[in-house]
């Protein structure tokens, strides 16, 4: 008993010391174990930055400015037209009463199907002065159209069966052998077409009027002239269309044909058969007729004569 008195202060000594170094080891395990790891990091490498929807252009060509149009400096300037969106050449030369081929032409233009949106053309001859006495600013250049009598032409306006085949030209059926006389020119029209109207002039909604009739029905020329477009797609919502300049101011225009029978440049006189009748482009079977001065659209019923 003595000794094992003696022993018991040592041995409680050493076993405290193992207590403390396991409270030591297990309060380090809980540490581990609950807490957890930091990183010593920036603050912006820590969330990614927004991103811009859709594609960004680079700086330098957002700020590089754009070429300037061709013509652009005589934007604005009488005797030129800055091209808008939808159109198209034929409908533009339409408007200012020319041929398409010669804006084409005073412009440099090699493809006349392919003008830009803000481009700015010459509408008006090289050398003509705009608002000049005896020149508009929708001119049209060609030879002056001669008043001459219908040859080859029964009283019911039907080819007569006596007059000589010489002249094919002449001896094509008209619509009605009366002219109509325009003093400013003294201009001479036909009707184009036998069949009613069905479409009255309206403008801006109808440039012209509409002529009803069948499919295949002949289709005339209202007076001499040169043809200046035959085809399509060349103004929409018109078709198959030829377009016929006459004297100095006017022209022509004849939509929605079936089929064409005149090419570009060709001459053709009054009442010669240039198409047939038909829908391209239309709800009906019907010809859409236009007589236009200087490019400004005119009504034709005041013009033809009375049938």
């Amino acid at each position: 008993m003595h000794q094992n008195s003696i022993a018991s202060p040592s041995i409680r000594a050493a076993l405290l010391a193992m207590s403390g170094l396991l409270l030591a080891v297990l309060s380090g395990c809980s540490s581990t174990v609950h807490r957890a790891p930091v990183e010593d990091r920036p603050v912006s490498q820590s969330r990614p930055a927004p991103v811009a929807a859709g594609p960004v252009a680079p700086a330098s060509a957002a700020s590089a400015p754009e070429a300037p149009k061709q013509g652009a400096e005589n934007a604005g300037k009488p005797g030129y037209y800055t091209v808008k969106p939808g159109d198209a050449l034929i409908r533009i030369a339409m408007d200012y009463g020319q041929n398409y081929r010669d804006i084409a032409r005073w412009n440099s233009i090699d493809n006349p199907d392919r003008i830009e949106v803000g481009q700015v053309l010459r509408v008006i001859p090289p050398g003509a002065v705009p608002d000049a006495p005896g020149v508009t600013t929708r001119p049209v250049t060609t030879a002056k159209v001669e008043r001459r009598p219908l040859e080859g032409k029964a009283s019911n306006g039907k080819p007569d069966p006596a007059a000589p085949a010489a002249s094919a030209a002449s001896a094509a059926a008209t619509p009605s052998q009366a002219v109509a006389s325009n003093p400013e020119e003294d201009f001479v029209w036909a009707w184009p077409a036998f069949g009613p109207v069905v479409g009255g002039f309206d403008e801006p909604r109808n440039k012209g009027i509409d002529i009803g009739g069948k499919a295949g029905d002949p289709i005339y020329a209202s007076a001499d002239g040169q043809v200046v477009y035959a085809g399509a797609g060349g103004v929409r919502g018109y078709g198959n269309m030829i377009v016929i300049k006459h004297g100095t101011n006017y022209l022509t225009a004849y939509a929605h044909n079936q089929s064409l029978l005149v090419k570009e440049q060709q001459f053709v006189r009054k009442g010669q058969r240039i198409a047939e009748m038909g829908n391209t482009e239309a709800d009906q079977v019907k010809l859409h007729f236009e007589i236009r001065k200087q490019g400004k659209p005119l009504d034709p019923a005041k013009l033809l004569p009375s049938r």
